[in-house]
């Protein structure tokens, strides 16, 4: 069981999400500048690439506010500020090492839950602006979420099956001995594909894709851009770092302390989810929904059914 953290942690967790989420949107950038240019960057050049999110979200703070006609604002700016919001919220069950926020007993309900206001967040981020192309941007993100929530829950509700419980520090003390990424492969596979469409990320950024001009975030400027987009980097921090305990066995390993090894998991699971963005191309979203209901839903049940007979066996 995680143990309660002090008070002062939770005005100190979405500062230290928001500084996670910065770090590695500068390093993807300098890793996509890198890739364009290809060659091996100086670390000149490195750090500057690295500062790009920062210059950039300064632009935004002091660029003119877009308008749209006839635009539902106060659902618009809802859906903007509630993707951030949601990711934080997630986060509150987070351990580190051994300590999180809140170690509620239903925490891994608690963030699914958040997961899914997250989902209504961009499509109200794409519904308010009354445009056709971050409408369209809203109801693509509808139609991933309907085709990564059932396996990415099925997922999740495995590592809790695992522990025989939805608390998330009891999930993280069943995996003293054996991780359960070894014992839930598949489960372990599936979370971190729904993790990345969970953030429109990589092969699933459709809802924000070029091809209609920005998705949800089409007709989005100035803070709201910003807010928005940092969100999405918050939620792809926020389920890397949800990763670790539920199958890498939270803090546990050897010679450091629990809140190191859960940084160096989670920025290894980071890597992996950043570096999928150059190695996947992107899905259609017929062909992920397909993939989904046949072939990634099955084999999370059947995931789920392994690790129930091992349970009922012990």
């Amino acid at each position: 069981m995680a143990e309660p953290a002090p008070l002062w942690t939770a005005l100190v967790l979405p500062v230290a999400l928001a500084g996670a989420a910065v770090v590695t949107a500068g390093l993807d950038a300098a890793l996509s500048a890198s890739a364009e240019r290809g060659r091996t960057a100086s670390a000149r050049d490195f750090l500057v690439r690295v500062a790009g999110p920062l210059r950039e979200g300064l632009r935004l703070l002091v660029q003119q506010r877009r308008r749209t006609k006839a635009a539902d604002t106060v659902l618009g700016r809802l859906g903007v500020v509630l993707v951030p919001i949601a990711a934080v919220l997630a986060g509150v069950v987070l351990p580190l090492g051994f300590t999180a926020v809140s170690d509620l007993d239903v925490g891994v309900v608690w963030f699914n839950a958040m997961e899914a206001l997250a989902w209504t967040a961009v499509w109200l981020t794409g519904w308010g602006p009354n445009s056709a192309l971050s409408l369209i941007g809203g109801y693509r993100f509808l139609a991933q979420g309907l085709a990564y929530e059932l396996p990415h829950m099925l997922a999740i509700t495995t590592a809790a099956l695992g522990a025989e419980s939805l608390r998330v520090g009891d999930v993280v003390s069943a995996q003293q001995e054996l991780w359960f990424v070894v014992r839930m492969p598949a489960a372990f596979g599936v979370y971190l594909l729904s993790a990345m469409a969970m953030s429109f990320w990589g092969p699933f950024d459709q809802p924000t894709g070029q091809d209609i001009a920005g998705g949800a975030a089409t007709e989005l400027s100035s803070a709201d851009r910003l807010v928005f987009l940092g969100g999405r980097w918050l939620l792809l921090v926020v389920t890397a770092g949800f990763s670790v305990p539920l199958f890498l066995g939270g803090g546990h390993g050897p010679l450091l302390p629990g809140w190191s090894w859960t940084l160096i998991k989670t920025a290894a699971v980071l890597g992996v989810l950043v570096g999928c963005r150059r190695l996947m191309p992107t899905v259609r979203m017929d062909r992920y929904m397909k993939l989904a209901w046949v072939v990634l839903v099955p084999l999370v049940l059947l995931q789920a059914l392994i690790v129930a007979v091992f349970v009922l066996n012990r």
